[in-house]
């Protein structure tokens, strides 16, 4: 199985997931023991060992399921965007100055102004960007769209053929979705739609044995209780019964979920239809990253990690290995 053992407290590695014992690593990555380990903020280590283990932390919630060869050979862009200043805009100076001898001021105030806000904003944090691909999987669409508890769920909702792609049934969770893609999933494979079964009380087996004690230590009714008690059954145990919910879908939330309940910018999802659209890749600009990590989308470990694989990305050499790559559809 792909998700055994996947919260270890020793390693503490964040997941996509929303198990208490995930949110329980987060802390311990973000304020708890392992906080140093984490920022690095004394390098007594070598480059390559903090490069490394920025590796780990960041695949550890970004595709962790993804075998690491696989991953390098086709879901690594070769490239990030580049985000550097246009020439337009280290040179504003001089257009600002011709707008205003020509007296457009309006056009002059507004290239100024942009100007002013890419200074203040800084460059976009596209390192983050190295895991578009992962994103686009349609297991991982399907967790961020909040159906599944996790991605591991997710993808065990493709394989188990509950989950339909623009209305035809899918089983291949390696898929990359492409823009305007529709992701339907059954509303039974939903956990958190379905109606939780009544628990047994304690405290009602409790009083029923209390009574029949008594009912049985009372010499006068000794035989009648004991008859009666042979007839009745045990019905204050199964006497609650789910009150109406007036037509509605019942809706369960796991406890501790809240910290992971968002959908990212590029998903539409719809809940009436247990379904979600696919409607761009993610994308960054300044100050602003749309795929959801939990570092920081411009800090030093996904600086590192992008060191890391820049050096040892996978090349495709014969077309065996084409034919090997999972589905695309761009």
């Amino acid at each position: 199985m792909r998700d055994v053992n996947i919260y270890n407290f020793k390693r503490g590695l964040p997941r996509m997931s929303w198990h208490p014992h995930n949110l329980f690593n987060l802390w311990r990555r973000s304020y708890g023991p392992l906080e140093k380990i984490t920022n690095r903020v004394e390098y007594k280590e070598s480059l390559n060992w903090r490069r490394w283990t920025a590796k780990a932390l960041l695949r550890g919630y970004h595709g962790d399921f993804i075998n690491e060869k696989i991953f390098k050979r086709w879901y690594l862009p070769e490239t990030l965007p580049d985000v550097r200043p246009s020439e337009a805009l280290k040179n504003v100076e001089p257009v600002v100055e011709l707008d205003k001898w020509a007296n457009r001021q309006d056009a002059a105030q507004k290239a100024q102004k942009r100007a002013e806000e890419e200074r203040r904003k800084g460059l976009a944090p596209v390192g983050s960007l190295m895991f578009t691909e992962v994103e686009r999987r349609i297991d991982v669409v399907i967790f961020r769209a909040c159906f599944a508890h996790s991605v591991y769920e997710a993808r065990r909702m493709v394989i188990h053929g509950d989950v339909l792609l623009n209305g035809k049934k899918h089983t291949n969770a390696n898929t990359r979705l492409a823009p305007g893609d529709m992701v339907s999933v059954d509303p039974k494979a939903i956990r958190f739609l379905q109606e939780r079964p009544d628990p047994l009380e304690e405290e009602e087996e409790e009083v029923a044995a209390s009574e029949a004690s008594d009912a049985a230590d009372d010499a006068a009714e000794a035989s009648k209780s004991a008859s009666d008690a042979a007839k009745t059954p045990p019905a204050s145990r199964f006497s609650k019964k789910p009150q109406s919910t007036g037509g509605l879908t019942p809706f369960n939330l796991p406890p501790y979920a809240s910290p992971f309940l968002f959908i990212p910018a590029y998903l539409e999802p719809s809940f009436s239809t247990c379904s979600v659209i696919y409607l761009r890749h993610p994308t960054a600009r300044p100050g602003y990253s749309e795929i959801p990590t939990p570092w920081d989308a411009d800090g030093e470990v996904v600086r590192l990690t992008w060191e890391w694989y820049s050096k040892r990305r996978m090349r495709i050499r014969s077309k065996s290995q084409l034919a090997r790559m999972p589905e695309n559809r761009q």
